[in-house]
């Protein structure tokens, strides 16, 4: 088991703000898990009882929307920590986080978080920056699901995905996901998703290979009307 004051992940998240002593007693009380594709790390409404580091993998935050459908709010990935806001706050978690591949993941129980916490102003303040983050992420996407249409949106998606987790050796992206993640993502529903992605491709803006995707003209991309 990786030691947290060893673990080069932490420098991605707000664990970098601890010192050395308090990362050992961090390391000491948490415990490492495998999460396979498709398993739930948590629930909408779930209490938890501390948060999860991610060493490795990928994790869709999604959210429950009154037509039943799951919106995907955000990912998460290598580096980043879920479960900080609903800690904090002290109330149920408002979101599901659902692994999108294998992932390997760190759980801190809610006691030695709180404690630093208090303890630790430099911490505090980190996780209140990741906190702000979040926050402006989400009113840029609430900005963008009202003025921007669902081909530019998800062109937009497509052009993150490649910034935040880069291609293959073969130049396709190196996170796949489902056609339904995509619809899910931007707003919509999975035959447009599908039917949109067809469009680029016959405009020469990506290709295709089963599910794994090519960016071919990204400034195309970035243009979309």
């Amino acid at each position: 088991m990786s030691k947290c004051e060893q673990c080069i992940v932490r420098q991605f998240n707000s664990l970098k703000a601890l010192t050395k002593e308090e990362l050992m007693r961090v390391s000491a009380c948490k415990t490492t898990q495998i999460v396979k594709k498709g398993d739930v790390l948590f629930e909408e409404g779930d209490v938890l009882n501390g948060i999860y580091c991610i060493r490795d993998g990928v994790c869709k935050m999604t959210k429950l929307s009154e037509n039943g459908k799951d919106q995907v709010v955000k990912l998460a990935f290598k580096g980043g920590m879920v479960g900080q806001r609903s800690l904090v706050s002290g109330e149920p978690t408002n979101l599901t986080a659902v692994a999108v591949n294998d992932m390997q993941i760190c759980f801190v129980p809610k006691t030695e978080i709180l404690q630093d916490l208090q303890k630790n102003p430099n911490f505090s303040l980190d996780v209140l920056k990741t906190m702000a983050a979040d926050l402006k992420n989400a009113d840029d996407q609430l900005v963008d699901m009202a003025q921007k249409n669902v081909k530019q949106r998800l062109a937009d998606t497509l052009l993150y995905v490649e910034e935040k987790f880069g291609t293959d050796k073969d130049g396709f992206l190196f996170l796949t996901l489902s056609r339904e993640d995509y619809a899910s993502i931007v707003g919509t529903a999975t035959e447009s998703a599908i039917r949109i992605l067809s469009q680029f491709k016959k405009l020469g803006l990506i290709s295709t290979k089963g599910k794994q995707i090519k960016l071919e003209d990204k400034l195309g991309l970035q243009r979309m009307e």
